[in-house]
């Protein structure tokens, strides 16, 4: 009987899915060639066409299927890009939220270098460069869920090692580990998000998803400025602990898994299962099955960020611009306390509520492309002109890519001139507003381009954005030492200036490089 029934509901849907006329051939394990094949698989995401829709064996959505992410509540769809917002924010919280209080480490440990002082801080984020390589693809064979869950346990784990170390060396090996672990919802959130969303919702699902990642940076050390005075550094630990374990109990019953590719692997073992019948399957699984071991899939899989990132031209210009924007907006962040103490005479609370500028910086540029991408992707869905590029519209990327040496050059002149404190703050606020206007617009154009492996080009972004986010900052105060805030910070202003062109021109002629045979791999 139950062997009729899943007959007869996989025809079903293979009579739809025919109907429909959805017939791209979408294999998830295999990435997408050049982006073109990517944009058609939204009409209806992990259908499979051709020879597979002959198949009475092969497991697919039905249609109006509940267990389809697709198809669930929006309703369930925001509380879900809500709550992954939530542990976005804890996470980038704990990268800077001890910035104010370095000075007590060095002076616990007896360690006064200024390298290892901006290091201590910035280690974390290189931990988020090489935590991708591996979490992404775990992602995507395994499920979101799996990998969310096991590197919340660990990041909650190794903070509570960050808060118990005895020296620098240990400070620094538990921070660079629960960057590793911590950024899982970083990385994967973006793919989660293409799971759930239709295109023209995505952009301000990934607005408000991104509100976490954003603001943690900049609200940490605003919390830690009073926590550090009256508890101690460690207690900015702690605070990360508390609440990142009371968000991994809760995570275990709020989430859900959203990957597709899984959730018909997990339904075709089930029908295996209770019809006895091992010819059900995904079509992956058959695919694989003949062709590759469990070794090989994961090795293929772990390689897939670098491939798309060295091998994909639109990804390999993104990151390069984005990892740069970073790396200057980490620069500025881990020198906030040493700029504004030594030309302010800022204490470590002043030091840390000066991170609040950068903060309204964001959420005002989050603000910005929240309501302006999906309002400009349903315009020229309207007009039928949408395509990934109408992510990367010149109204949104043309100010925004210029509000950053702006506001780099306003910050280090008028720090240097010690003109009042305000100045400097609006400054690194005008920075920030275009670095999140950018990084938005980008992080939605490339999912959007890529939606089948959005986790995996997710990661290709985050990989060399997190290695210059951790490694410029350690030039930071020998470059405003070596040459002064004014002239440092132009230094920086200029080499933003120069790549201010590109998200323009991607927007313009990224679909020749997107959809050229030339650039097609097997990922």
């Amino acid at each position: 009987m139950a062997h009729d029934l899943a007959r007869s509901l996989t025809s079903k849907s293979n009579r739809v899915a025919t109907e429909d006329g959805n017939n791209q051939d979408v294999d998830p394990e295999k990435a997408v060639g050049t982006g073109a094949e990517a944009q058609e698989s939204e009409k209806d995401p992990n259908q499979n066409g051709n020879v597979e829709d002959t198949d009475p064996f092969l497991v697919q959505w039905e249609e109006g299927d509940k267990q389809n992410p697709r198809n669930w509540s929006m309703r369930r769809k925001w509380c879900l890009v809500a709550f992954l917002s939530w542990i976005t924010f804890l996470t980038p919280l704990a990268s800077s939220i001890f910035a104010p209080g370095v000075p007590d480490v060095q002076a616990e440990f007896n360690d006064y270098d200024t390298v290892t002082a901006t290091f201590v801080v910035s280690v974390f984020v290189l931990g988020f460069a090489f935590g991708p390589l591996v979490i992404a693809p775990m992602s995507e064979i395994y499920g979101r869920n799996p990998v969310y869950h096991t590197c919340n346990v660990l990041f909650v784990l190794f903070t509570i090692g960050c808060a118990t170390s005895t020296d620098m060396g240990m400070l620094i090996a538990f921070r660079f580990t629960s960057g590793f672990a911590g950024v899982a919802i970083v990385t994967c959130g973006a793919g989660s998000i293409a799971d759930m969303m239709p295109a023209e919702w995505r952009g301000r699902a990934i607005s408000i998803w991104s509100m976490g990642p954003m603001l943690g940076p900049t609200i940490g050390p605003v919390v830690a400025g009073f926590v550090i005075k009256a508890l101690g550094w460690r207690w900015s630990f702690w605070i990360v602990v508390i609440a990142s374990g009371v968000t991994t109990l809760a995570a275990f019953f709020v989430l859900r898994e959203t990957y597709s590719p899984v959730i018909l692997r997990q339904k075709a073992a089930k029908l295996r299962k209770e019809t006895g019948d091992e010819r059900w399957h995904y079509t992956t699984e058959r695919a694989v099955g003949e062709t590759r071991t469990p070794k090989q899939i994961f090795l293929m899989s772990l390689i897939r960020p670098l491939r798309m990132l060295f091998l994909q031209p639109i990804v390999t210009v993104c990151a390069i611009y984005i990892a740069t924007l970073y790396g200057l907006m980490y620069i500025l962040f881990t020198t906030f306390t040493f700029v504004y103490e030594g030309q302010y005479g800022f204490g470590s609370v002043g030091a840390g509520l000066s991170f609040i500028s950068s903060g309204i910086g964001m959420l005002t540029g989050l603000a910005i492309v929240g309501n302006l991408s999906d309002r400009l992707y349903h315009r020229a869905l309207a007009a039928d002109r949408a395509r990934s590029e109408t992510r990367l519209h010149w109204v949104m990327v043309g100010p925004g890519s210029i509000l950053v040496p702006v506001g780099l050059f306003i910050y280090g002149w008028t720090a240097y001139y010690k003109v009042h404190w305000i100045a400097p703050m609006i400054g690194s606020a005008v920075m920030s507003v275009g670095t999140i206007i950018i990084t938005m617009c980008v992080q939605t154009y490339l999912v959007d381009s890529f939606p089948t492996n959005a986790a995996s080009v997710s990661a290709a972004n985050t990989v060399l954005r997190s290695i210059l986010g951790a490694l410029l900052p350690l030039c930071g105060l020998n470059l405003y030492d070596a040459i002064g805030l004014g002239w440092g910070n132009s230094l920086l202003g200029f080499i933003a200036l120069a790549l201010a062109p590109v998200p323009v021109c991607l927007g313009l002629f990224g679909e020749r490089l997107r959809t050229n045979p030339k650039y097609a791999i097997q990922l």
